[in-house]
C-alpha cells in the first residue's frame, strides 16, 4: 500500500474513534485580523446607512467598530475580511 492509502486508513480510524468519543480531534483556530472598517466602507462609496443595511450589519455595530469603541466579533471580521478582499464574491453570494 502506498503513502497515499496509508493516510487514508489513519484517517478513517481517527474518524471512527472520534465518533465513538475515544479521541478529540484538534480544532484549528486561525487568528482573524482587524479591518479598517470605516476605510473599507468609504472605499466601497457607501454611507454607514448603505453599508450596515447591504451586509447585514448592525448600524449601530458598524458606527461602534468605526469609532474603535468596538471590536467586530471574529464572524463579522471574517465577513469583513472577505469583504475587503473579494467584494464581488460577497455581492454574488447575496443577490438575491
Amino acid at each position: 500500500m502506498g503513502a497515499l492509502g496509508e493516510l487514508l486508513i489513519e484517517g478513517l480510524e481517527q474518524a471512527v474513534a472520534y465518533k465513538r468519543g475515544e479521541i478529540e480531534l484538534p480544532a484549528r483556530d486561525i487568528d482573524v485580523p482587524d479591518v479598517d472598517v470605516k476605510a473599507l466602507r468609504t472605499a466601497r462609496g457607501m454611507s454607514q446607512r448603505e453599508f450596515a443595511a447591504f451586509y447585514g450589519f448592525a448600524l449601530s455595530a458598524l458606527r461602534d467598530w468605526e469609532q474603535k469603541r468596538r471590536r467586530p466579533d471574529r464572524s463579522a471580521r471574517v465577513l469583513l475580511r472577505v469583504i475587503e478582499r473579494e467584494p464581488a464574491a460577497v455581492e454574488r453570494a447575496l443577490a438575491t
